[in-house]
């Protein structure tokens, strides 16, 4: 019995700590993982490849703490793996983050940490979904926050198009793909169809991502995934921005900046309901941000940090009726929970947030869920009351072909394509 109640009390810590993305401590700010020297990217690396990917993040305590690192392997939908470490990974398990640095030319006081990974004493040695998990003083009990990253072997071809849908109720605001995956020089043994698993992501959106196990049409080595119904995305609109390299001066989306004793206040110019608005193409970053700093010259531990305050006006500057809205994008690490749920000002008649931001260039949009009271259980975000949706909108594809072979444990990632709606247009 003892044995029960032990095993019912650790269940919700192991599955807590399995979740994605998440940040479990609050002085924690601006965790980046992304290509070796590329700011814009999403950290994919070939498995045995000679790539590398850059950690990077923000301890506000401004003290030296031994931060380790190890990683986790996932199946396709991001599970724990059931296979032991040491069978994939070769080396040591934890490794210690060394380089870190105290921040300098700036009115808040941090601590900035980074890694490059893998390290040639630990490398991943399977194809799959991971989790970096960063823990202190090597105890991974002490989890401090997780990222995804991708390990490909690429072992088949995977061709995808975006196309304008075919039902007339999505033709004006969805996209769909339609995906091709051929195995032909692969030695890879598939008994089945299903053997196969394809995952389309938009924007980086893990939560809004689509899984297909069973392909449209099956010929041979051939695999098509073009059924409607399991292939389609709201379009949504291209994201509003707000350009925080430089403190010293008000960009274009800022109101005013105030500076305090403490910390710089930045107040961004009120935001409305685009969705009647008439579509148009600027380029944006869809939804990720990038830490840069015009006033400085290293924008890691020489930017600044500020609170910014978002307010969004409703129509009518009365609340959404049984929704709640929030603040989504990487800057919220595309969740809609608490930490980005906007709070209604009965005064002001809008909705309004506070985040703490690092010096940089930020993409952001406004979502809304229905309230619990009201919602089921496939309670959705959605676009559709504040930005709206117009199927020509550009927006970036990951499609990412799992393969699981007859008795093992955990899902290969063999094949990996991205592609951009803007030449499909």
């Amino acid at each position: 019995m003892k044995e029960i109640i032990i095993l019912v009390v650790l269940l919700p810590l192991m599955v807590k700590a399995q979740l994605p993305d998440h940040i479990y401590k609050p002085n924690i700010h601006s965790v980046k993982l992304y290509k070796y020297g590329d700011i814009y990217s999403y950290p994919v690396m070939a498995l045995n490849g000679n790539d590398q990917l850059e950690l990077h993040f923000d301890d506000m305590d401004a003290d030296i703490k031994n931060y380790y690192y190890t990683y986790q392997l996932c199946n396709a939908d991001w599970k724990p793996a059931n296979i032991q470490p040491y069978d994939y990974i070769r080396g040591f398990q934890t490794n210690r983050i060394s380089t870190y640095r105290n921040s300098s030319i700036a009115q808040t006081r941090y601590t900035h940490y980074q890694v490059t990974i893998p390290d040639r004493s630990s490398v991943p040695t399977r194809s799959g979904n991971y989790l970096l998990k960063v823990f202190l003083n090597d105890d991974t009990s002490r989890l401090v926050f997780t990222k995804r990253f991708l390990v490909v072997e690429n072992k088949t071809s995977v061709s995808a198009q975006v196309l304008q849908p075919f039902n007339s109720q999505f033709f004006k605001t969805h996209q769909r793909l339609q995906v091709a995956v051929s195995n032909t020089n692969a030695q890879i043994n598939t008994f089945s169809p299903q053997d196969l698993k394809v995952v389309i992501v938009q924007n980086n959106i893990w939560s809004a991502s689509l899984l297909i196990d069973r392909p449209t049409i099956f010929r041979g080595n051939y695999y098509e995934y073009s059924n409607e119904e399991s292939t389609t995305f709201p379009a949504g609109k291209e994201w509003r921005w707000l350009d925080l390299r430089s403190l010293r001066l008000i960009s274009d989306r800022m109101q005013r900046i105030i500076d305090t004793a403490k910390r710089t206040e930045v107040i961004v110019k009120p935001d409305g309901e685009r969705r009647q608005q008439v579509y148009v193409y600027f380029h944006d970053l869809n939804g990720i941000y990038t830490v840069e700093n015009n006033d400085g010259d290293n924008p890691y531990w020489q930017s600044d940090y500020a609170n910014v305050h978002f307010s969004f006006f409703p129509p009518g500057n009365r609340p959404y009726e049984g929704k709640s809205i929030y603040l989504f994008g990487e800057l919220t690490n595309y969740s809609a929970d608490e930490s980005s749920r906007m709070i209604f000002n009965e005064e002001r008649g809008a909705y309004e947030k506070a985040l703490l931001l690092k010096q940089g260039y930020y993409n952001y949009s406004y979502v809304t869920m229905m309230d619990k009271k009201q919602s089921d259980n496939n309670n959705t975000m959605s676009f559709e009351n504040t930005e709206g949706n117009y199927w020509g909108t550009e927006n970036n594809y990951m499609v990412l072909v799992y393969y699981r072979s007859f008795g093992a444990r955990v899902d290969e990632l063999i094949g990996f394509a991205r592609l951009n709606s803007i030449f499909q247009r």
